[in-house]
């Protein structure tokens, strides 16, 4: 069987959503990384940062502007991403305020901070290549 191939570029996107994409994962890169260096969670830093809201923000209010070109799916992306780790985050509170599920929600946290991590590196890198990302 066969991989599907992603590259496909379906419309070509100006260059200001080109670097309006790269912004967005500046955003996100740096509230990860004043997370990393900071006294929160990876993905609780991602979450409730100013930064990482500010690019989901842009990534709703772009959308319909990137709709049918390649950059579609890296918004799609990083709304995901953001919203899937604050889901993240709530299951992990609930696994805390159990107690017994302390040791399951530490776990969770670090292993969803580590998945953010690999999405924005993803997804950016991939943005690098121009190439867009899979939407299924």
């Amino acid at each position: 069987m066969s991989q599907p191939d992603y590259s496909v570029v379906t419309g070509a996107p100006g260059d200001k959503l080109l670097t309006l994409t790269h912004l967005i994962y500046a955003l996100h890169a740096f509230a990860l990384f004043t997370a990393v260096v900071g006294s929160t969670t990876i993905v609780f830093g991602f979450v409730a940062s100013l930064p990482s809201i500010v690019a989901v923000i842009l990534n709703y209010w772009k959308r319909g502007e990137v709709r049918g070109t390649w950059l579609e799916s890296h918004f799609r992306w990083q709304i995901r991403t953001f919203w899937f780790a604050l889901l993240w985050i709530v299951v992990s509170v609930l696994f805390f305020i159990t107690i017994i599920g302390l040791p399951f929600a530490l776990l969770l946290m670090g292993v969803a901070g580590l998945w953010v991590l690999y999405r924005v590196v993803r997804g950016w890198w991939t943005l690098g290549g121009r190439r867009s990302l899979p939407m299924d």
